[in-house]
């Protein structure tokens, strides 16, 4: 049984993605200041990446029944990696935006890593224009607060895929 490390790697961090969205999608509890064509941007955004990432994994119903299965608990213990880490840089009640958060960890894992660049299956992932969604929640951004959460989540996501990146699971 070989595994590809790198598949089993970017389904997790897919799962984790869309798991984070959904758990976030239609809230509107935002507590910063922000234009509402950049909200209403974010969530078009969080909309388009959500269906995209529904379509290259499973339901969690699929992952719950076939948590034995060897490539199944292989992408398990990858999520949880990633969940735990995450859960270790946020520390409990650390205000953060999880929109910039999955963004900025698949634009780490995808462009700057390159991961999947040749893979078919995630080719929307591996062209996604990345640097536009960087625009509106950097730099377009006057609440200073808001700006400097979303530089935190880009430093979150970097530091969670490098570890994530380099680690085994043996």
């Amino acid at each position: 049984m070989i595994l590809n490390l790198s598949q089993i790697k970017t389904e997790a961090l897919l799962l984790f993605c869309k798991d984070l969205i959904e758990s976030y999608k239609d809230k509107n509890d935002i507590e910063f200041n922000i234009d509402n064509e950049i909200n209403e941007y974010i969530n078009k955004t969080s909309n388009e990446i959500f269906k995209q990432l529904q379509i290259v994994t499973f339901s969690n119903d699929y992952y719950i029944k076939n948590r034995n299965h060897y490539r199944i608990k292989a992408v398990l213990n990858a999520y949880n990696f990633i969940n735990k880490e995450i859960t270790k840089e946020l520390k409990k009640g650390k205000v953060f935006n999880p929109s910039m958060l999955y963004f900025s960890l698949l634009a780490v894992w995808f462009k700057e890593l390159g991961k999947e660049s040749k893979s078919k299956q995630y080719i929307y992932f591996t062209i996604y224009p990345y640097s536009l969604v960087y625009d509106k929640l950097l730099i377009n951004i006057k609440d200073e607060k808001f700006k400097l959460m979303n530089i935190a989540m880009l430093e979150i996501a970097e530091k969670v895929v490098l570890k994530l990146d380099k680690i085994s699971f043996k």
